[in-house]
């Protein structure tokens, strides 16, 4: 079996694409490929074939392979809740709660839990492609470490460095990882990536000669800015920080659908589908701004901590955008934790979620959520009541919803469960089900409700070619030698 690592300069540097580019340009020469990444921190989750919860990034890879995703890609996942804080998610599993001095404590028996997933994947295939996450230069964290050299060191992996030169001083970056990592890190990195050039890239040909002639590392390629990438889910919020909400109106002819950015947004991958509509302008309107009046439909998504951006929402005055909205005949959809925002009140006596045991819900739905221990964590599939348009999806919440307005369900599953409410005039609506929009009749069916009409864009369709095009990309701009796969 062969094996190496992507490591990156930082964070966003586009190491998560990459691999799952490569992922699916070796699987496409007959490798048998797994994806791994010892741990993740992202509030963007999957549910697995065999029921945890890992990165979506993992879970992309896993598709890009062509495997179904399992906990043992990515065995350790943190999903931030506050600024020092995170949920811990072991392979799979809900551990609890933990402060990151806390975590620190713990590293050494999760690099073993990590150690023993790796093993078991590579039992199965040819290749293993592993993602690190952050930077191995963050030399303070280099003690604990478990995502980056401490677990090339444990399992024995080649790495190769990648730089981001879309976001300036990739010279400088490289050049100064390998100024502060030690004799042994640096002797595990086989060669330099530079990732997102835009143009011609023989005019980096100085900047290339100038890294090896610092470092010692020879260039194993560079990667164009990969457009593809678009149709692709995102691995986290920073996707969302490039993004500008826009103050003005809709451009003729298209519809608006507006998300308020919650500070612990999770799983926006769900409004994906949304972006290839060009009937539809998507937007996320981050804290500082008001929502737009000129707004078709108001999503309120998912988020990691339901009680801690509920009270955002009400700080920004969202709520009486919101408000606004509904008075005017306005259409607001809640998934997840946006669903139980949409509530009377969302209850949280263990303290699950921080401090607060109880707060407010925006009163326009009438259920009720109280936060439980209990994780409900499955892939579903289903009808929309009202108009019989398919559904597949997952769950993936804590909090158990109920109220009069669960006599007005919005889907009902496969498995004869009703799921999610609707008011009695139809305008407002919710559920905990991620995905909705995957399915192409259920985002026509929004859409006309809407006053539009649809592409009929096949989603899953879209991120198999993206895959397709990104891989025969890496394979033009890469050597591919140099990772050592074997005929």
């Amino acid at each position: 079996m062969s094996a190496f690592m992507i490591q990156g300069c930082g964070s966003d540097v586009g190491k998560s694409l990459l691999v799952a580019g490569l992922c699916r340009l070796f699987t496409n020469r007959g490798k048998v490929v797994r994806p791994f990444k010892p741990q993740n921190m992202s509030n963007n989750a999957a549910v697995t074939a065999d029921g945890g919860e890992i990165g979506r990034a993992q879970a992309l890879q896993a598709l890009a392979c062509r495997t179904p995703p399992t906990v043992d890609m990515n065995p350790v996942l943190l999903k931030p809740q506050s600024d020092v804080g995170a949920q811990l998610i072991v392979r799979g599993v809900r551990i609890g709660n933990f402060e990151a001095k806390a975590h620190l404590a713990d590293k050494r028996e999760l690099l073993n839990i990590a150690v023993e997933s790796y093993r078991r994947l590579e039992r199965e295939c040819d290749l293993m492609i592993v993602e690190g996450a952050g930077s191995p230069a963050e030399t303070n964290l280099r003690a604990t470490d478990m995502a980056n050299m401490g677990f090339a060191h444990a399992v024995g992996l080649p790495v190769f460095l990648v730089g981001d030169i879309e976001r300036g001083h990739v010279i400088a970056s490289l050049v100064g990882a390998h100024a502060v990592l030690d004799d042994a890190d640096r002797a595990l990195i086989h060669g330099f990536i530079i990732n997102k050039f835009r143009g011609d890239a023989s005019l980096f040909d100085a900047g290339l000669k100038t890294i090896t002639d610092r470092t010692g590392w020879p260039s194993i390629g560079v990667v164009p800015y990969l457009h593809a990438a678009r149709q692709l889910p995102a691995e986290d919020a920073v996707q969302l920080d490039h993004e500008v909400a826009r103050g003005r109106s809709a451009p003729a002819g298209k519809l608006r659908i507006v998300i308020p950015r919650f500070p612990h947004i999770s799983n926006f991958d769900d409004f994906d589908p949304l972006r290839l509509e060009p009937d539809v302008e998507l937007m996320f309107i981050p804290p500082g701004r008001p929502l737009p009046r000129d707004t078709d439909l108001i999503i309120l998504p998912g988020t990691k901590a339901t009680v801690a951006d509920l009270h955002v929402l009400y700080s920004q005055g969202w709520d009486v955008d919101i408000r606004a909205h509904v008075r005017h005949g306005g259409r607001v959809l809640g998934i997840c934790g946006g669903y139980q925002m949409l509530g009377t009140a969302v209850n949280d006596p263990d303290r699950i979620e921080g401090s607060r045991a109880s707060i407010a819900g925006l009163g326009l739905l009438d259920v009720e959520t109280t936060m439980t221990q209990n994780k409900a964590l499955a892939s579903v599939s289903g009808v929309d009541i009202k108009t019989g348009a398919t559904v597949h999806g997952y769950e993936m919440h804590i909090g158990v919803t109920t109220g009069g307005g669960t006599d007005r369900p919005m889907i009902r599953l496969q498995d004869g469960r009703h799921e999610g409410a609707i008011s009695p005039d139809g305008l407002i609506s919710g559920c905990h089900i991620h995905g909705l929009f995957n399915d192409t009749a259920f985002r026509a069916m929004w859409i006309s409700k809407l006053g539009a009409r649809s592409a009929n864009i096949d989603y899953s369709t879209s991120v198999e070619t993206a895959l397709d095009e990104i891989a025969a990309i890496l394979s033009q701009s890469l050597d591919l030698a140099a990772f050592r796969v074997g005929a």
